[in-house]
């Protein structure tokens, strides 16, 4: 098979003999081939997971159960435990009501976050902003529950005005919020603060979840997400796939203990039934310790300053050849009209509609950026340029839980 082999039909199982190694080296360069160009979707490319996999990758990692569970072989429970410690911590959430786990990633963690708070509040209303993540509808649809999506503000955050009158609308029902740290298009990030103080006027039961899939780590590492008590959020849920750039998709997914319905105990895999999946993969639980224990608080702090400064870069690019973008003060995410045709054959961005984005994930260059900016001023160069729309307002984050 040569380089041009068409991949479908070289993978066809029904056909004999099949070049096994042919297909693999085909699935390899494509991705090495849009590797430089692939900077619309969040994923880190910075952080080596090569010792991981090379050293546990050959064998099947289960952590069936609850990570608390110790028994059975061939587990990396244990390391799991240490991860949801350190997230646990990093977002200040009490020591005596924590509980969490490693999950495929952030529809997962909400998923379960949702059902728990479901489980309590059987006839509770979902409500959501229209900037969230497509999952969280979806889960609303599984759970087989009343969804309420709420309006999005210009820049992406939630209309907290729209929330208080169909929270109002629906006084008799309890309220289940779900916020977002870090939307699709412009990585906006919903204030909890003042979610909190509309869920407090509500006359029945409230809570906070925050699908915090992209912006999650790194808010948390500028102390501008919390999960303390004094937060008022119940749950949130991480994607590790991103920040941390694992290998596999991921995440992590954690609950005030108090709020969760015990799981019952699995005779023959002695084990709590806690999770959605029951068997997890415990060799995401193994790429995720070691990205925290080969780089730490700090390491993982730099990271973030350094991505954020390439979005600054990026934006001030962008501008200078007359392509107006903008980004959040908080965010990787690089907002701008959607470049023409020729731009995009060859560069992987996110668009809706007439607008893009970029995201200067940690591992994104310099280099990167100069190249897909001087194809955009190339490619506009005899057209006319856009016209730069209101910029919404960009207001810093706020400390603790806000923004």
């Amino acid at each position: 098979m040569t380089h041009t082999l068409h991949l479908a039909d070289a993978a066809n199982l029904s056909r004999a003999p099949i070049d096994i190694t042919a297909v693999l080296d085909h699935l390899v360069r494509e991705a090495d081939a849009a590797a430089a160009t692939s900077i619309g979707f969040p994923g880190a490319v910075d952080l080596d997971h090569t010792e991981v996999m090379n050293r546990l990758g050959g064998r099947l990692w289960n952590n069936i159960g609850d990570p608390a569970d110790e028994g059975g072989i061939a587990h990396t429970r244990a390391l799991e435990r240490a991860v949801i410690t350190w997230v646990a911590d990093l977002f200040a959430m009490p020591t005596d009501d924590r509980w969490g786990y490693v999950t495929t990633g952030g529809t997962e963690g909400t998923l379960s976050a949702l059902h728990a708070a479901r489980r309590r509040e059987p006839t509770a209303r979902i409500y959501y902003s229209a900037a969230a993540h497509y999952s969280v509808a979806k889960v609303v649809r599984l759970l087989g529950a009343h969804g309420v999506p709420i309006h999005a503000q210009l820049d992406g955050e939630m209309d907290y005005a729209h929330l208080a009158e169909q929270l109002h609308r629906r006084r008799r029902f309890p309220a289940i919020v779900v916020a977002t740290a870090g939307t699709t298009m412009t990585e906006a990030v919903d204030d909890t603060s003042r979610i909190r103080e509309v869920l407090d006027a509500h006359p029945t039961d409230g809570h906070l979840h925050v699908d915090a899939a992209l912006s999650g780590i790194p808010l948390a590492l500028d102390g501008r997400l919390r999960l303390d008590d004094a937060s008022g959020i119940g749950s949130v849920a991480i994607s590790g796939h991103k920040f941390f750039g694992t290998p596999t998709p991921c995440g992590l997914v954690l609950i005030r203990d108090h709020l969760r319905t015990t799981g019952s105990r699995i005779a023959y895999t002695a084990t709590a039934d806690t999770t959605i999946t029951g068997s997890r993969c415990g060799l995401s639980a193994a790429l995720l310790w070691h990205a925290i224990a080969a780089h730490g608080r700090e390491g993982h702090r730099w990271r973030a300053d350094e991505a954020r400064r390439l979005a600054a870069y990026t934006t001030e690019q962008l501008n200078a050849v007359g392509w107006p973008a903008w980004r959040h003060p908080h965010a990787f995410t690089v907002v701008l009209p959607t470049p023409p045709d020729p731009v995009r054959e060859k560069w992987l961005l996110a668009t809706d509609d007439d607008t893009s984005h970029l995201i200067c994930m940690p591992g994104i260059t310099p280099g990167q950026v100069d190249a897909f900016v001087a194809d955009l001023a190339a490619a506009i160069r005899p057209r006319s340029r856009p016209i730069p729309r209101p910029r919404p307002a960009q207001a810093s984050p706020a400390n603790a839980s806000a923004h």
